[in-house]
C-alpha cells in the first residue's frame, strides 16, 4: 500500500496520519511500517500542533545547518540527507480495525528537508 505526498516548502513538517490511514485495508490489524523511499525525507510520531511543527523545522535548521558540506558539490542538499538521517525513513505503529492505534497527541509526521517535492509513503 502507498499514497503520495506532495510538500511546499524546502523544510517542511506535514500531519499524514489521515493519508496514512486511506491507506490502510479495513481490517487491518497488528503493526504496521510507514516508510518514506526517500533520502531527504523523514517520518516520526510527534504531536501536529501548528508552532510544534514550526519548532521541530527550527530545530533541525539549528541542528544541521544548511551549508558547509562536501556533497553540495555534486547537488546542493547535504543538509537534507543529514537531517533526513537523524528522523529516520520509518516508524511501526500498531492498528486495530483499519485504524492507527495512536496516543491522543500522535500523529504520523512527513518531514521535508528538500522539499518542494512529490513524496512516497508506503505503508507496510
Amino acid at each position: 500500500m502507498e499514497t503520495e505526498i506532495r510538500t511546499h516548502e524546502r523544510v517542511e513538517v506535514l500531519d499524514v496520519t489521515d493519508a496514512v490511514e486511506s491507506a490502510l485495508p479495513a481490517d487491518a490489524a497488528g503493526s504496521h511500517t510507514v516508510f518514506v523511499e526517500h533520502t531527504t525525507c523523514g517520518v516520526t510520531v510527534n504531536e501536529a500542533e501548528r508552532r510544534l511543527l514550526g519548532d521541530i523545522e527550527r530545530a533541525l535548521e539549528r541542528l544541521v545547518p544548511e551549508d558547509g558540506y562536501a556533497h553540495d558539490e555534486i547537488d546542493d542538499n547535504a543538509a537534507a540527507h543529514l537531517r533526513a538521517m537523524l528522523l529516520g525513513p520509518g516508524v511501526t505503529v500498531p492498528v486495530e480495525d483499519g485504524r492507527l492505534a495512536l496516543g491522543t497527541w500522535q500523529s504520523v509526521l512527513l518531514v521535508e528537508c528538500d522539499g518542494p517535492r512529490t513524496r512516497r509513503l508506503r505503508v507496510i
